[in-house]
Order: structure tokens, then C-alpha cells, then sequence
């Protein structure tokens, strides 16, 4: 449906590793600027970054976060 309606080429479900040799370079690139609390792993799923539009990395949030605790720092961005 998806590369139907929006003309994408990528699988939209496909598995991402985020951790060890064979990460994403999107992930191995976030961790390191953005170490976690247990460092620079990505330890479960729904782990949140907020990034700029120059593409800065602004906050990491937990997995816990919910959605709507992030309103305030996206607002600041807008």
C-alpha cells in the first residue's frame, strides 16, 4: 500500500539492527552522540530521539516516555 500510494522503493517493515557490527549507520551515529544510561546500546524497543532541522541531536528520551511528554521540546523547535 505504501508503495503505492507514496512511491517509496525501501521496505517499510523491514527488521533494523541497532546494535553491534551489523547497525544501521543512522543508529550507530545516534548512540554515539547520545549515549544512553547504559551507554552506547540502544536497550529496547521505542527509544526517541529528537532531532532538529539542521539535523542536530537535541534529547534522547527512555522507552517509557510517553508521546505526549515530548509536546514541550518539540514546540521549542517549531
Amino acid at each position: 500500500m505504501c508503495s503505492l500510494r507514496y512511491n517509496v522503493s525501501f521496505p517499510i517493515m523491514a527488521k533494523t539492527d541497532v546494535n553491534g557490527k551489523d547497525a544501521e549507520p543512522l543508529f550507530m551515529f545516534l548512540k554515539e552522540q547520545v549515549p544512553g544510561l547504559l551507554g552506547k546500546s540502544i536497550d529496547w524497543n521505542f527509544i526517541k530521539f529528537l532531532i532538529d532541522k539542521n539535523g542536530k541531536i537535541v534529547k534522547r528520551f527512555a522507552p517509557a516516555t510517553k508521546p505526549e511528554k515530548l509536546v514541550k521540546d518539540i514546540e521549542k523547535l517549531l
